[in-house]
């Protein structure tokens, strides 16, 4: 053995605990579909045809509103080719899948309830999901937005979310892609009592180890910033010991514990841009997802109240894109038009020059470019978020990259697909 040869095997072995600690921290993309949004629906209007009900009032007021597509063009800043190629994606995503995640919400968009009809309305809602499953007709990502762990709503939460999960287990099981969501984190203990939570419910209901994972909301100043100076979104991720699927950033809670005024309370506000920004950069190369608020300001009244309030959404929804965050909340039917529309031309219109650049990084072509396989990672998540969502076929990518999904996949450091749980 050399002298480097010794030095080699020295270095191994003192940093081997180090390399098995990375592994398990930052174990990179999860290589699994993510949602491009997530619609919070208060538990006692939900029902099993949410999902096509929404679909269907998108439908009417993008018919309404921008039927042509001239119009929506005109709206959302769409040149005409792009218009019509976005326009029949989306009217096609609106029949098919309208709702992409859909959060059952038992927390502030439902209020504060009697105990006995809080009761009925989780054991109620888990049964139309139930139902909706079977039927087929259920979106791909589904969950519960139970109260929060603080002490004054700790026991009513933790009821409604046993009560839910129960009636789900009997009615036909929890389904792939379920998620728990715990808002109004302030403290780090938070998360290790909810790990404790759903090990004690999936033993209580017979579930898989690890199956029932849950949502962080970022919306109070705690989660961003410990009193003692800390950053505590990153142990929190950690001590939710692999169960963490998502960071959310919750506009509104958030805004105003800093003390924002309603009006300019915003997904872009300065606070909120803080905010988000920590959360990247805590949750990189975890494999945790990452998802941008929602606006308040609602697609309703005449057709001038509904553009402009279209106008902001595609502005704000774009913006996210563009950020790297590339999930958000939708709050309501009219919203699906601009969520879907922005979505589809953000991918469409750069779709020629991301895989021109990638097929020349494949095939080392000398080009006005000298990308790293960092880059080359991102350019291929790009694409395959696009197909994803239904921006982008799979066919017209590989076509135009000269590779398969797979090797694409491989470029974007994917692991191999496996069955998502979420």
């Amino acid at each position: 053995m050399t002298g480097l040869d010794a030095l080699i095997k020295e270095i191994d072995r003192d940093l081997a605990p180090v390399d098995a600690r990375l592994a398990v921290t930052y174990p990179g993309d999860r290589g699994a579909r993510q949602p491009v949004h997530t619609v919070y629906v208060p538990a006692d209007r939900y029902h099993r045809g949410v999902a096509t009900e929404w679909g269907a009032a998108a439908v009417t007021a993008l018919a309404e509103h921008a039927g042509s597509v001239g119009e929506l063009g005109e709206v959302w800043g769409v040149a005409p080719v792009l218009a019509e190629a976005v326009r029949d994606r989306v009217l096609h995503k609106l029949a098919v899948e309208p709702i992409e995640d859909l959060r059952i919400d038992f927390e502030d968009g439902y209020g504060r309830r009697p105990d006995a009809e809080e009761d009925a309305d989780a054991v109620r809602a888990a049964d139309e999901l139930a139902a909706s499953v079977a039927a087929g007709g259920a979106p791909p990502f589904t969950g519960i937005r139970f109260s929060g762990l603080e002490a004054a709503t700790r026991r009513r939460g933790l009821r409604t979310l046993h009560a839910f999960l129960g009636a789900l287990v009997l009615a036909g099981g929890v389904p792939p892609g379920f998620v728990v969501t715990l808002p109004k984190v302030t403290a780090v203990e938070q998360v290790s009592a909810l790990v404790r939570v759903t090990e004690r419910l999936e033993q209580e209901y017979g579930l898989a180890a690890g199956a029932l994972r849950f949502e962080i909301q970022v919306e109070t100043p705690q989660s961003v910033l410990a009193a003692d100076g800390t950053v505590p979104l990153a142990r929190m991720i950690h001590a939710a010991a692999s169960r963490c699927a998502g960071l959310h950033y919750g506009t509104y809670d958030y805004s105003a514990a800093l003390g924002i005024s309603a009006r300019y309370q915003s997904m872009e506000h300065p606070v909120a841009d803080h905010a988000k920004q920590v959360m990247q950069v805590a949750a990189a190369g975890t494999g945790v997802w990452l998802s941008d608020g929602s606006t308040n300001v609602l697609p309703i009244g005449d057709r001038a109240a509904v553009v402009a309030a279209w106008r902001l959404h595609g502005r704000l929804v774009r913006r996210s894109l563009e950020r790297g965050f590339y999930q958000g909340w939708d709050l309501h039917p009219g919203q699906l038009p601009s969520r879907f529309i922005t979505c589809y031309a953000f991918y469409r219109e750069s779709f020629e020059a991301a895989a021109t650049r990638l097929r020349e990084y494949v095939e080392r072509v000398d080009s006005g470019f000298l990308d790293e396989p960092a880059t080359a990672a991102a350019l291929s998540g790009f694409l395959l978020r696009g197909i994803d969502c239904g921006a982008l076929d799979d066919s017209e990518v590989t076509d135009r990259i000269s590779a398969d999904l797979p090797h694409l996949a491989l470029l974007a450091r994917r692991p191999p697909q496996q069955p998502e749980t979420r």
